[in-house]
């Protein structure tokens, strides 16, 4: 019994590495560093380099086509999981009815047209980094679940019963100054 767990484990693991690679390969190709001499820079780096060996949640703010991507696979490629997947979620582009589903996976049959189970990008970046893009796109809905998962480091996948623990680096980013956000409400 020991032997199959452990064979459908490492085939489960298999799959959602083959999955991320896929969408690696399918991504445009970035930089792999800051190249920069204004001071405005040097002061970006240096906050990088102050954030990136830890593993705390990280949220960069800036204008649209500041680089915010680039800062955010920074952060990860200078930490111990760079080795592991950094996968990107564009939260402007997902329609929110779909994006739990995105998130956390499903199970065959959690609704119609599910007629498999799907790994999430939380399964995916496992041991790695999760890059939410334009984090103030989602819900409140989707926050109070993400919440759950910052803090427990589980989650369930959409119809499914068992809780799925990760080990993952969150890296948010926005364009909007948040705390005017909330001071509006």
């Amino acid at each position: 019994l020991v032997k199959l767990v452990s064979r459908v484990m490492r085939h489960r693991r298999l799959t959602i590495e083959n999955l991320y690679l896929r969408q690696s390969l399918s991504q445009e190709t970035h930089p792999k560093e800051i190249i920069s001499k204004s001071p405005s820079m040097a002061k970006v780096k240096e906050m990088i380099a102050t954030v990136a060996p830890t593993d705390s949640t990280v949220l960069i703010q800036g204008e649209s086509g500041t680089g915010k991507g680039l800062v955010a696979r920074t952060v990860h490629e200078m930490n111990r999981r760079r080795g592991h997947p950094f996968i990107s979620v564009d939260c402007g582009s997902l329609v929110s009815t779909l994006f739990e589903s995105e998130l956390f996976g499903h199970v065959k049959g959690a609704f119609t047209g599910a007629d498999t189970t799907q790994y999430g990008k939380f399964e995916m970046a496992h041991g790695g980094t999760l890059f939410f893009d334009e984090i103030s796109n989602i819900s409140l809905e989707i926050q109070a679940k993400l919440l759950r998962v910052l803090e427990e480091n589980e989650f369930e996948h959409l119809g499914g019963k068992t809780s799925i623990s990760v080990d993952v680096r969150v890296i948010s980013s926005t364009n909007k100054d948040l705390a005017k956000e909330i001071k509006e409400g």
